[in-house]
């Protein structure tokens, strides 16, 4: 269980998450939804070790992650993949990838590593050896989500992973998130696709201005008239 209580973030004098508490179970999806700039990245980015928290706690099986280098908490199984991607554009495809296997643990199953990467996307595999900045949109999204599965991940953080992607590649990443799931791997999954995050999410949160202000299982927050509204124009 990833179970954060009580965070706050601050930039400055500005107050990005404000008693923000939420549970995410292991081997479940759980959405996180709000408007740009309600909080969601800073979110990600707290748990992940990237934004330290003024007040509050994040919990990771049972053990507290808050205050732990990025290194330490992808060590524990807890890896982000992060809005942008965020590659090394000169580096080759198989060369992004090793990276994503640091661990010892992870270096000890690379290959394997990379033989699960390229069964889930083998447009990959057909370009191991070429650089990552010359890959379209939708390649360097599957690259920047094969470099977290190179970690052998116990728990997912993902950032907006169909951002900028056409209407097809983004069903294509949601086939993989879908898959990943089957096979146990919990996802806390932040997207502006709010139909498809809510539909595959187990419970969904909606962070409005630093705050939680609905919670429940997805397909409840699907139906909601002013989830709806709010970010499906219906």
């Amino acid at each position: 269980m990833l179970r954060v209580s009580d965070l706050e973030v601050s930039y400055g004098s500005h107050l990005a998450l404000a008693g923000v508490s939420l549970e995410a179970a292991a081997g479940e999806v759980t959405a996180l939804v709000g408007a740009n700039g309600a909080g969601k990245t800073t979110l990600l980015n707290a748990i992940s070790g990237l934004r330290r928290p003024s007040r509050g706690a994040i919990e990771w099986a049972g053990a507290r992650l808050d205050g732990l280098r990025p290194d330490e908490i992808g060590r524990r199984g807890v890896i982000q993949v992060p809005e942008g991607r965020k590659l090394f554009p000169r580096m080759t495809v198989k060369e992004n990838l090793e990276i994503g296997a640091y661990a010892p643990e992870s270096r000890r199953r690379r290959a394997e590593g990379m033989d699960k990467v390229f069964s889930l996307f083998p447009r990959l595999k057909d370009r191991r050896s070429q650089a990552a900045g010359t890959l379209s949109g939708g390649e360097q999204q599957m690259l920047a989500l094969g470099r977290a599965i190179m970690a052998w991940p116990s728990f997912l953080l993902m950032d907006e992973p169909t951002e900028g992607l056409a209407p097809r590649l983004a069903v294509d990443i949601f086939r993989v998130i879908r898959s990943l799931n089957e096979d146990g791997l919990g996802i806390l999954l932040v997207s502006q696709e709010v139909r498809q995050t809510l539909a595959l999410a187990r419970r969904a949160y909606c962070l409005e201005n630093g705050r939680i202000v609905l919670s429940g299982p997805g397909r409840e927050l699907l139906a909601d008239p002013g989830v709806r509204q709010a970010y499906l124009g219906l």
